[in-house]
């Protein structure tokens, strides 16, 4: 692909994409560029071999610049310009090049699609498996919900990026991304669909996925479950300020779920273990990660910035134990395996959901339709794990505007380098403001600003006439 001047991402979905998992490619692509795709799912092995192969993709940009990204344009890392290369600093001081085809601005939108077409092939596929096989509905069921689930996480993790917040205008009219339902034509150029559309697909998918999933036992949290599903929703929910939505499905998890606690709190993120809260996590079984090379504790390329640290008021706080090497230095450590077990059988394996979140998403839709008295008993839930205390020894302020305060303090301890914060600020209409002594070419931004969202790629502009650009930025 280097020598090739004009690329779409969208147009390469339509000549075929490899599909990986550990060791195989999927799909062959033959000379006209068509693909055996239609061969390759006319049996149940190969939609079964399709689903690790989505898991996959989604795996892929997870554990990189999807996730490294809304750190770098956020107030709560300071990154070691020594140890960061020039596309870090771009995001960092908010100079991302649209020309950037290996950079976050290339990468996430590239991957990102790359991984929706393999999900997008199961789901096509899979009623005529259906029809063709209907003593394995159960199994069908099962993988159609756990792709549909995908579908929706793809969507909402590039309306992220590359557009403005859902409440960026009073009706979410203004441009998202391409809504992709399956693959392409040749001559298909698809343009992005509104903000409001984009998350009506992904409720919509989830929804679907709700319905598959409510009846399968699966508690396996490196597989979509209906927990997960419930888990999405409720975080698309909080984004489009749907309260009474966000309260419902993250209700449904913390009946469910316990939190984790004490060692098991660690353990969730150094030990190689799901964890007892963990939602959906992926797992690439892979024996090197860039995230635990960018957050290296002994040579990082980034490090926990004194606006974060500046929010512990308790030395106690169990979460300082993932914000700082054993000699107090800031390190963040949650993507460090401390797990007595060979470098060869070490993996990582980024969080996509777990129940903390939940919590803290019950609080702030809690907050936001005046029950406060609700919202500080989930607060303090949160709080007083990473405490040790018991709730009862908190004393919460059920003022809303203090409670929203509260919570946001306590999404940035509890969520810190999970890919939130960033988009927790422009959520909310809050200015991005760092310490005085960031190293940074920028100090603040006022909200609202074309900063911050990604380009398009240039080359995606160049190649699909319907894509429109992101002001300023392209």
């Amino acid at each position: 692909m280097g020598k090739i001047k004009k690329w779409s991402v969208l147009l390469l979905l339509t000549i075929g994409l490899g599909w990986s998992s550990q060791s195989c490619d999927f799909l062959d692509v033959d000379p006209i560029g068509q693909t055996s795709i239609p061969v390759f799912f006319s049996d149940m092995e190969g939609i079964r071999s399709a689903l690790p192969g989505a898991y996959s993709g989604v795996y892929k940009y997870y554990d990189s610049q999807f996730l490294r990204y809304p750190e770098l344009a956020g107030n709560m890392v300071h990154l070691n310009i020594v140890g960061g290369n020039a596309d870090m600093i771009d995001q960092y001081n908010f100079t991302s090049d649209p020309e950037s085809e290996t950079g976050a601005v290339g990468y996430i939108w590239r991957y990102i699609y790359e991984a929706m077409a393999n999900i997008n092939n199961i789901i096509q596929y899979q009623p005529d498996l259906l029809q063709a096989f209907p003593k394995h509905q159960q199994e069908l069921e099962q993988i159609m919900g756990e792709a549909l689930f995908l579908r929706a996480l793809a969507h909402f993790d590039l309306v992220r990026v590359y557009a403005q917040p859902y409440n960026y205008t009073s009706d979410a009219s203004h441009p998202g991304i391409p809504v992709l339902l399956k693959t392409p034509g040749a001559d298909d150029n698809v343009g992005r669909s509104s903000v409001a559309f984009v998350f009506q697909q992904i409720v919509a998918d989830l929804e679907h996925s709700i319905e598959l999933l409510k009846d399968k036992n699966v508690h396996n949290p490196y597989h979509a479950s209906v927990w997960a599903a419930y888990g999405l929703r409720a975080r698309a929910a909080l984004y489009m300020e749907d309260w009474e939505n966000a309260i419902r499905y993250a209700g449904l998890l913390i009946d469910e779920l316990p939190l984790s606690t004490g060692e098991n709190y660690l353990a969730m993120f150094n030990g190689m273990i799901p964890g007892d809260e963990m939602i959906f996590r992926v797992n690439g079984l892979e024996k090197s990660s860039s995230l635990s090379s960018f957050y290296s504790p002994t040579s990082p390329a980034a490090i926990p910035a004194d606006t974060l640290l500046a929010l512990f008021d308790d030395p106690n706080d169990i979460r300082l134990q993932l914000l700082q090497n054993e000699d107090g230095a800031p390190a963040c450590r949650k993507y460090f395996i401390t797990a007595n077990v060979s470098d060869l059988d070490k993996h990582y394996d980024p969080i996509v959901l777990r129940l903390s979140e939940m919590y803290l998403i019950r609080a702030e839709a809690y907050a936001n339709t005046n029950r406060g008295s609700e919202a500080v008993g989930d607060l303090k839930a949160i709080m007083a794990r990473a405490s040790g205390l018991s709730p009862d020894d908190l004393n919460v302020s059920e003022d809303e505007a203090t409670l929203l305060i509260m919570i946001d303090k306590e999404r940035a301890r509890e969520l810190a380098f999970e890919g939130h914060r960033f988009y927790d600020i422009i959520r909310r209409k809050q200015s991005l403001i760092r310490p005085v002594k960031t190293n940074s070419t920028v100090q603040e931004i006022s909200y609202p600003s074309d900063l911050f969202v990604l380009p398009i790629p240039q080359k995606e502009l160049d190649t699909n006439t319907n894509i429109v650009p992101n002001p300023t930025v392209n």
